[in-house]
């Protein structure tokens, strides 16, 4: 095999049949006719002299060979992409695309401003923001599919030696409830009262929840004592159903800015209790980091800070773990993070 076997297109057939499991939904995906792909795949298989599909079933199955294939074919074909984009930074951010990942509620609330910003400043600039959760958002950077992402979970553990890790602020989750509850004209709820109110949250494995159980246990809060009277599957939800007086519950700060403003929420403190999370901003350092990821990093993240933070410095992963864990004790016991820390 001198001559390489396959093209770039074949490749691309190749992944589109195995992402919708048939050869007539990946032609519809691809906007060409179900015969050229069968026989894109003919020839294919007939160059590489192994079948890449097993065609007994009533679905597009991958044989080893095209299991393997298709792992490669990621690969080249993500290569290819990023070798575009690096000439297309050469113009000076005068075109290109910037592609940021998020968590939910960091895309949801905080994501749209951030981008809003860079894009009067950078107009020719295309941004895509894609919103998962924190665990598929570590995986898309560290797959080289996304520039950049914004999370307000923990990375996995089998990926925190592979991608750098920068905590660059911190989210409050506050306490919210009706203007018209009965704690409400409270200045700060003891820890007691917690347990006799009806919480409303999001489902048990989600990111927010987690960081609240974990950070209300290290204040020494049961929470297994908390009366969850409703699982809602967004915030928006949530806070429509604390509006409408069916519960309190622990949301972002970022989420209800608006709320707060017109006076619809009730922001509750609770005494020595601060619940805090820490945001981080993650990269994967063996991929080629664009222009326009410098610049937003550089330009955007810093206005939306509230620690002192060089994004011109690689990051010292266990550094930044350690910290991470720092960021969160302080939140645990009331105390905010050293503005100074890196």
């Amino acid at each position: 095999m001198s001559d390489l076997p396959f093209t770039l297109d074949q490749l691309r057939i190749l992944k589109a049949i195995a992402a919708e499991g048939s050869f007539k939904r990946a032609a519809d995906s691809l906007y060409v006719s179900q015969p050229a792909v069968s026989l894109q795949v003919q020839n294919l298989e007939r160059q590489l002299d192994v079948p890449l599909f097993d065609r007994g079933g009533r679905r597009a199955q991958l044989t080893e060979a095209g299991h393997l294939l298709l792992e490669y074919g990621d690969r080249i074909l993500s290569l290819c992409q990023e070798t575009c984009r690096a000439i297309e930074d050469l113009q000076k951010l005068q075109g290109g695309t910037l592609i940021i990942g998020a968590s939910q509620t960091t895309g949801t609330y905080l994501l749209p401003r951030m981008i809003g910003l860079f894009r009067q400043r950078y107009p020719d600039v295309a941004v895509q923001l894609h919103v998962h959760s924190t665990r598929r958002t570590s995986w898309n950077v560290g797959n080289g599919q996304i520039d950049l992402a914004i999370i307000g979970g923990e990375v996995p553990p089998e990926l925190q030696d592979s991608l750098e890790i920068i905590p660059y602020a911190e989210d409050e989750l506050a306490l919210i409830m009706p203007v018209f509850h009965p704690l409400a004209s409270s200045q700060a709820i003891q820890r007691e009262d917690l347990y006799k109110l009806k919480f409303i949250s999001l489902d048990s494995q989600s990111t927010i929840r987690k960081v609240i159980d974990q950070v209300l246990t290290r204040c020494g809060i049961e929470t297994r004592r908390l009366r969850i009277e409703m699982e809602l599957n967004s915030i928006e939800a949530i806070k429509n159903a604390v509006q409408s007086g069916l519960g309190v519950a622990f949301v972002s700060i970022s989420a209800i800015e608006k709320e707060l403003q017109m006076g619809v929420l009730h922001r509750a403190k609770i005494d020595s209790v601060i619940v805090k999370r820490t945001l981080s901003v993650i990269f994967n350092p063996n991929r080629y980091r664009s222009t326009a990821a410098g610049a937003f990093t550089k330009e955007i993240l810093p206005q939306f800070t509230n620690r002192n933070i060089n994004f011109d410095q690689r990051s010292d992963r266990k550094k930044n773990s350690a910290e991470l864990g720092a960021a969160n004790q302080a939140s645990a016991n009331g105390k905010p993070m050293d503005q100074n820390s890196s």
